[in-house]
């Protein structure tokens, strides 16, 4: 998911080749999750994480969020992130994913979508049309936490993801590195620490409840600032 301009991508639809465990992953249930985002360590907004089936063995997964303090809020910003996908050989494989940022000075938005007959990927944001060659199950940035979510609570350790991205496909990998105590404002979590393991520049840190939650209780990411999201309510229809 990307939040505001730059916020972690709470961000999958992806077939994962899984490291470690034999075990499968249990199709995703419907939920709501309620998070406040800090920047540099201070509350600069709030987002809304959901997850609800879209008929046909479809579901969407969508992240809301918008300035509420700092310079977030000065400036309107607001974005809007929705992947589209199914559940299909035990991972949410994505079929579609869009991205709207809105404020005061500037817009942005992006679509791709995936066509499995061609396994041809498409994204468009606004100047013009690209594709690249897709692969079976790929992530977008969007639901990339909730896929890793998924596949942790399967019992998996180490998890290497392909990211569809503006221009192609990333393999990422991730591993559980420990076990750590973390408060948030939903409460106090013995929690699974997730870092990515392939790229050490793109500093991506996540803690996971995953018997309890299939997204982090918190996230935090260096992209385009210090960016953290901490889980403040979990609840399911």
């Amino acid at each position: 998911m990307k939040t505001f301009s730059r916020l972690p991508a709470l961000a999958a639809g992806l077939a994962l080749a899984l490291a470690t465990g034999n075990a499968l992953a249990a199709s995703p249930q419907p939920f709501t999750a309620h998070y406040q985002v800090l920047s540099d360590g201070q509350p600069v907004g709030d987002a809304t994480v959901k997850l609800s089936t879209a008929g046909n063995g479809e579901y969407s997964y969508s992240n809301s969020s918008k300035g509420t303090g700092g310079m977030a809020a000065m400036i309107g910003a607001s974005s809007e992130e929705t992947t589209r996908f199914r559940w299909q050989n035990d991972v949410p494989a994505t079929l579609s994913y869009d991205y709207k940022l809105q404020s005061s000075f500037k817009s942005k938005q992006r679509h791709m979508s995936v066509d499995p007959a061609s396994g041809k990927v498409t994204v468009d944001e606004g100047k013009g049309a690209g594709s690249y060659a897709a692969v079976p199950g790929m992530a977008d940035r969007n639901s990339l936490p909730l896929a890793i979510g998924l596949a942790l609570a399967s019992g998996k350790r180490t998890v290497t993801v392909p990211v569809g991205v503006r221009q192609g496909v990333e393999q990422q990998q991730y591993k559980v590195t420990g076990t750590e105590s973390v408060q948030v404002p939903a409460g106090t979590f013995k929690a699974e620490k997730v870092a990515r393991s392939d790229d050490g520049s793109k500093r991506f840190d996540a803690w996971y409840v995953p018997q309890k939650y299939p997204v982090p209780v918190k996230i935090t990411q260096a992209d385009g600032g210090d960016l953290t999201l901490q889980l403040v309510s979990f609840s399911r229809p």
